[in-house]
């Protein structure tokens, strides 16, 4: 599970109730000394810690010391407070002063690079200021331009443990975070994935009753049982549902084309391509994918719709949006269909008046704004509420996609996908998931898990082509779709 902030604040409190003063931060200063001690391939290495003045620099100086003792150079760079450390701080400080081993840099100096490891102990979730002095400013690049690993206690310094918003002027990039207590959704989404690095989480032993419910958990495998269930042997095209793909004006069709193979080879029984303008008289790539224009598609309430890839924003383009949007087949809508929906309130208002749970909708963050009348900056600087919003505005299932895609519904209910990388930033790779999310609806008829299952399976392939030295540059989006098949095949074997 996710936690915020607040909650964690709440679990903390749980816990000091139940266990002697000081013993989180004590437990706290283990983990990460453990995870310290991975990275440390030799013995008698030099460490730097970077202590702030809260109790995110206390765990630094229990690190400190369990690091020291284990007979490693450890240079402790503090930054002491203007006022008085809480009391457990104030321990771990007296605890790492009276350990041999520990040199103590001058707060104002700039470390050179010939550390073996780099602790990050300034701020972690209590970060109070968005202003940071030039000295921190100054450390925080010279560290950041270090060749050796940076391990960030809880979080790295700099970072929102909510958003994943850089909220300093600079912040600390981690190659691994150890997180305390719970998971952080920051680590995972928006800026927090180029940070972060490396997440593991060190529950520190608390009691499983301090812990809240939590509406927030990463996308993983389990979470989607209905779209890996093994293909019956006795199944037909008509079993393996419909998917009716609308889109592909001029100039665009390449967009259709690839949401329409992603659609086949994620498994549709059927996959029809009805494009805007001229229809071509077939794929000669994928002739299986059948092409008309749109306008005369056969009618079929039971298949599954997805508008959007290429659709243009004609007036032939709203009427196919209003059409799909009246009809009670489940729908997927991309891109030009959400800026439509965007420009024309009548749209919006179809939308909101269809069945909760019939609708999905996979807008990018520029999408977004548009959808809730705000600014991208706005959408990216909250993007889990941002995905909120347009979940209960549009009573749809929203993937809000970036890094770490938000995938939300509206009677609540937060994934985030941890998978996929920069590779996927580039035209076309959107069309393929939202293809793919057709064909998984059509077999399985849960737009929930589809849009799961789907947004997991679009990541994966992207990070399984990268390991085989394909992308992240240049990776194209027609290169994911028979990745994605064959991750799809894979996971129904098991």
């Amino acid at each position: 599970m996710l936690y915020s902030v607040k909650q964690l604040r709440q679990i903390e409190q749980s816990a000091l109730t139940l266990q002697e003063e000081g013993s989180l931060m004590h437990k706290a200063g283990v983990a990460g000394a453990q995870a310290a001690l991975k990275l440390l391939n030799a013995p008698n290495q030099p460490v730097l810690v970077l202590a702030g003045p809260g109790n995110n620099g206390g765990d630094a100086f229990e690190v400190a010391a369990r690091l020291a003792n284990a007979g490693h150079r450890v240079f402790v760079l503090h930054h002491p407070p203007k006022s008085a450390r809480s009391a457990d701080s104030a321990n771990a400080l007296a605890r790492a002063q009276a350990c041999g081993g520990i040199t103590w840099l001058d707060a104002h100096v700039i470390p050179g690079d010939d550390y073996a490891l780099v602790i990050d102990g300034l701020f972690g979730i209590g970060l109070s200021q968005k202003k940071i002095s030039t000295i921190l400013q100054k450390q925080i690049t010279r560290i950041n331009a270090m060749p050796c690993p940076v391990l960030a206690l809880d979080v790295p310094s700099g970072l929102d443990a909510d958003t994943g918003n850089v909220v300093t002027t600079i912040a600390i990039q981690a190659s691994n975070t150890i997180t305390f207590m719970g998971d952080k959704p920051g680590l995972h989404t928006c800026d927090g994935r180029d940070y972060a690095g490396k997440v593991e989480v060190a529950d520190l032993r608390i009691a499983a009753q301090c812990f809240p419910d939590s509406d927030m958990e990463l996308n993983r495998e389990e979470l989607f049982p209905a779209v890996l269930r093994r293909r019956r042997q006795n199944s037909s095209k008509g079993s393996n549902g419909s998917v009716h793909l609308i889109g592909g004006s001029g100039g665009m069709q390449g967009a259709l084309i690839l949401a329409s193979r992603a659609s086949l080879f994620c498994g549709a029984g059927r996959t029809l391509a009805g494009f805007v303008d001229a229809a071509p008289g077939a794929d000669v790539m994928q002739p299986e994918v059948m092409c008309h224009p749109a306008r005369q598609l056969p009618a079929d309430d039971h298949a599954v719709v997805v508008i959007g890839p290429g659709l243009g924003n004609s007036v032939a383009s709203f009427d196919l949006v209003s059409r799909a949007l009246l009809s009670s087949s489940l729908l997927v809508m991309d891109a030009d269909a959400l800026n439509l929906m965007a420009q024309q309130p009548a749209l919006s208002a179809l939308c909101n008046g269809r069945d909760p749970g019939t609708t999905l909708i996979t807008p990018h963050p520029l999408e977004a704004a548009r959808l809730l009348g705000c600014t991208v900056e706005q959408v990216q600087a909250d993007r889990i509420g941002a995905a909120k919003k347009l979940a209960r505005r549009f009573s749809s299932v929203v993937i809000l996609k970036g890094s770490g895609t938000v995938i939300t519904q509206p009677k609540g209910g937060i994934v985030i996908n941890p998978n996929g990388n920069a590779g996927l930033a580039t035209g076309g790779s959107g069309d393929v998931l939202s293809g793919a999310c057709g064909a998984l609806i059509a077999q399985h008829k849960n737009i929930w898990q589809a849009a799961l299952a789907a947004t997991w399976l679009h990541g994966a392939a992207a990070d399984s082509l990268v390991q085989r030295g394909i992308g992240p540059v240049g990776l194209s989006p027609g290169e994911l779709i028979l990745e994605i098949r064959a991750l799809l095949n894979r996971c129904n074997a098991v």
